[in-house]
């Protein structure tokens, strides 16, 4: 019989999974449903994350909420450097050259990273002012950092999601992402608008790596290994879905941590299970639909 306070403590830890999951897969879902670019580079930028918030909790000063700030921009800026450098001379050209390009760039910033900090796993711990538990009932708590964690993806759902529909920014970004063709029309750089959107997904997967960083080992295979993950929630909820990826992730999570009790091994395979059913049986996702 399966002890219901185990249940309970693995369903928030499945929360915890499913916010770090999302805040990768947001990113992605952001580049693919405005410049139609399968990122698989997502993956080691969300990792590059992780080891800059690391390193700024190792330094001198050891603030962790600099960390976050440092690995969003750091990230982000060589979200920039691919896609202006690399990725825009390949826009019009087969969806595999675009795959093949950023999975050359996996295996180059794998291997470079591995060659600076090695092949070892790093942790850190949470920071000082969240290293508590929140008191649920008598049987059940939640470590304050995960609840941190997934408050952290929530408002980032929020924010991208007011950003695209009250903004004038969001709003270019949906009219480029309908009609690339009508923007260059109507005067709207879209070269430039790529940019700042590669930007904002590096920059999201930055911010997700060194938000995770307390919660599990950092080795130079992260980004391999949670980018498939990635591809699952963003196909599950819906290739281009914000919302899509917020419920994919949170449903993927809860079945990588609840389906450890019942038999070793399924917390793995439940996901690809339900990636499986969805395309089978509703091919466009969850709620499907790009929003941006």
């Amino acid at each position: 019989m399966v002890n219901t306070g185990l249940v309970v403590d693995q369903v928030i830890t499945g929360l915890s999974i499913g916010s770090y999951l999302f805040l990768i897969a947001v990113g992605l879902s952001l580049i693919f449903g405005v410049l139609e670019v399968l990122n698989f580079a997502h993956g080691v930028l969300y990792m590059i994350g992780a080891y800059v918030g690391i390193m700024a909790v190792q330094s001198a000063t050891g603030n962790f909420w600099l960390g976050l700030v440092l690995a969003a921009l750091v990230v982000g800026l060589i979200g920039v450097v691919m896609e202006v450098g690399f990725l825009r001379r390949v826009y019009d050209r087969d969806e595999l050259d675009q795959l093949l390009l950023t999975f050359a760039f996996v295996l180059i910033i794998t291997d470079g990273v591995r060659y600076v900090f090695g092949s070892g796993s790093r942790i850190i711990n949470p920071p000082p002012g969240l290293r508590f538990s929140l008191v649920l009932s008598e049987t059940a708590a939640i470590p304050s950092y995960r609840a941190f964690v997934i408050l952290a993806s929530v408002l980032v759902l929020g924010g991208i999601l007011l950003a695209l529909r009250t903004t004038n920014f969001g709003r270019v970004v949906r009219a480029t992402s309908s009609d690339r063709d009508m923007a260059l029309l109507l005067g709207i750089d879209v070269p430039k608008l790529y940019t700042g959107v590669f930007f904002i997904g590096a920059a999201l997967a930055g911010f997700g790596g060194a938000l995770a960083a307390p919660l599990q080992s950092v080795t130079p295979e992260l980004g391999n290994q949670v980018i498939i993950n990635a591809f699952v929630v963003v196909v599950i909820g819906g290739l281009g879905s914000f919302t899509g990826a917020f419920v994919g992730a949170y449903l993927i999570g809860i079945m990588i941590a609840v389906g450890s009790i019942f038999a070793a091994g399924a917390g793995q395979l439940f996901p690809f299970v339900a990636l499986i059913a969805v395309l089978l049986l509703k091919p466009e996702g969850i709620v499907g639909g790009a929003e941006a």
